[in-house]
């Protein structure tokens, strides 16, 4: 079975297992991201020690750079990688979005010009599962469209069916050259409620492996944000893996999960290493800031990271300042390890039936973004 339930708590929070031909992992679970086979600044067995039990790739940059034609000599990215638990990977949708001026949307799929060598090339829905199979990820996102944020009923009803009509390409091109992996569907609709349904049950109707939300933290407002989920979760397919794209600050990840939600990503804890910015038990910590120069104490007294374990405030700032390589490798240790732990403990909370009160403790002492 690919997913199975284990335990639920309170509104609609539950825990679960996904299991994959190169693995299982524990949800809620959040996935770090290796946009280019790799997580920024650690090695496998760094991500292996923080508790990593999947992570996410992305499909339009690993096309561009190494290209197929590299990987297939590995016959998997895990293989060229050296990571040999499982691996989720994006479609290249968001590329759609973040590099909008060198993107142009068609019925036919996506005319990309590269940001590498400028190289016009491109993707279908189709193409876009032939190069998931290379990679051999064990989740294959279907290429997706979302209107950049402001938009407009119109433009959102439009990315909406060109998802759709996309999604149902893929599908049957997934179906017919599987190997064993899974795909999800990715439901769209912007800050629409109704659209949201429509494109709900129009993918629901292609029996997807799991689904997922796309075209959220992408400029709208915490409570727009929310008035989409909250009641969009509990009507994914409650016997497959619900997938919540790109959100990731804790506060997020708590409101998603109490609505349903099992998987996340973000940048967040990898890139806000790299700029300085920690994330601790009770609340961030930016560390080029002056009252931390000769601070002796761990960056976090309840986190037992190698960083924690090892290193005061005051040397992370001093790597930070001095731009020593290692500042990004402590950080991203830290913010890794943080954010994994953090899963651990909503998983158990959940399995206790005290995920309401874990997540009004943990809220009291973080103090915010």
């Amino acid at each position: 079975m690919f997913y199975k339930s284990i335990a639920e708590d309170g509104r609609q929070a539950r825990s679960g297992r996904i299991v994959t031909k190169n693995g299982a992992f524990d949800t809620p679970a959040f996935m770090p991201v290796g946009t280019a086979g790799t997580v920024k600044a650690l090695t496998p067995k760094q991500l292996e020690e923080a508790g990593a039990q999947v992570i996410l790739a992305n499909t339009y940059h690993l096309f561009l750079r190494p290209g197929t034609e590299v990987i297939k000599k590995f016959a998997s990215l895990h293989r060229f990688m050296a990571w040999d638990r499982p691996i989720l990977t994006d479609s290249g949708g968001f590329q759609i979005f973040s590099l909008q001026a060198n993107a142009r949307v068609s019925e036919n799929g996506v005319r990309f010009k590269s940001h590498l060598d400028g190289s016009l090339f491109t993707l279908r829905p189709e193409d876009v599962v032939d190069i998931q199979n290379v990679l051999d990820s064990d989740i294959q996102m279907v290429l997706d469209y979302f209107a950049p944020h402001p938009a407009s009923r119109v433009q959102d009803e439009k990315a909406l069916e060109l998802t759709s009509l996309w999604a149902a390409r893929a599908r049957e091109h997934f179906l017919k050259t599987n190997r064993g992996n899974f795909q999800f569907g990715i439901i769209q609709g912007g800050l629409h409620g109704d659209l949201r349904e429509r494109s709900l049950r129009e993918l629901a109707a292609m029996d997807f492996d799991g689904y997922a939300i796309g075209g959220l933290s992408v400029g709208e407002s915490q409570a727009e944000f929310q008035r989409v989920l909250e009641p969009l979760a509990p009507e994914l397919p409650a016997a497959k893996p619900r997938y919540l794209m790109g959100s990731g600050t804790p506060q997020d990840i708590l409101f998603a999960v109490e609505s349903g939600m099992d998987m996340f990503d973000c940048v967040l804890p990898s890139r806000n290493a790299r700029n300085g910015t920690l994330f601790t038990s009770r609340g961030k910590v930016r560390i080029k800031n002056e009252k931390y120069k000769s601070d002796p104490q761990p960056l976090d007294e309840d986190c037992r990271c190698y960083t924690c374990r090892n290193f005061s405030r005051a040397y992370l700032r001093h790597l930070f300042m001095s731009r020593e390589m290692l500042a990004s490798i402590l950080h991203t240790i830290h913010n890794i390890h943080f954010y994994l732990d953090f899963m651990v403990k909503i998983r158990y909370a959940i399995q206790s039936h005290e995920f309401i009160e874990f997540k009004e403790d943990f809220l009291a002492l973080y103090k915010g973004d």
